[in-house]
């Protein structure tokens, strides 16, 4: 590959940035194991990637994941230049299902406490979305939100690669 060359990985990319909690870290990477999907953690972690409730919601797939941690936002911004951001928030106003998620393109999913930062939201206003839900409830579990946009993602795309 070429000096400066930009690549456009065409995988399912989920990135969680600053997950908090190991066992909804472990569930998504089980996903992104099952699916084939890239798993990108963006620091500070609340856990150490050694946990034992990480590894433990994960089971005997780890060998079966691909994954990668930044040591912050910026650290993911500058090492994946090319690919569309997809942004979950309960403020974005669209649904999951009214985007069309293009081959290569990064979903991403905030901490469980607070969700994405608003500076992180500002960059990508087009693409934010939201999963609907009751107007009394705030949120859904993490792990259950990204398999849910996981799956409208690859359905979208016909489940490629997946029996």
């Amino acid at each position: 590959m070429g000096k400066g060359k930009k690549v456009l990985n065409k995988r399912l990319n989920i990135v969680l940035v600053e997950p908090e909690i190991p066992p909804n870290t472990g569930n998504v990477a089980r996903l992104c194991a099952a699916t084939g999907a890239t798993l990108h953690l963006v620091k500070p972690l609340g856990f150490s990637i050694d946990d034992k409730h990480l590894k433990r919601a994960g089971l005997d797939y780890w060998h079966l994941l691909d994954i990668i941690v930044y040591e912050n936002y910026e650290d993911f911004e500058e090492k994946n230049l090319v690919g569309r951001r997809y942004l979950a928030t309960t403020k974005g106003g669209r649904a999951h299902t009214d985007i069309t998620y293009e081959p290569g393109g990064y979903l991403l999913f905030g901490k469980e406490t607070k969700g994405l930062a608003p500076e992180i939201l500002a960059r990508y206003p087009e693409t934010t979305f939201r999963l609907p839900m009751r107007s009394e409830a705030r949120s859904l579990n993490l792990s259950n939100s990204v398999a849910v946009v996981v799956y409208e993602a690859l359905r979208q795309w016909g489940f490629p690669e997946l029996v």
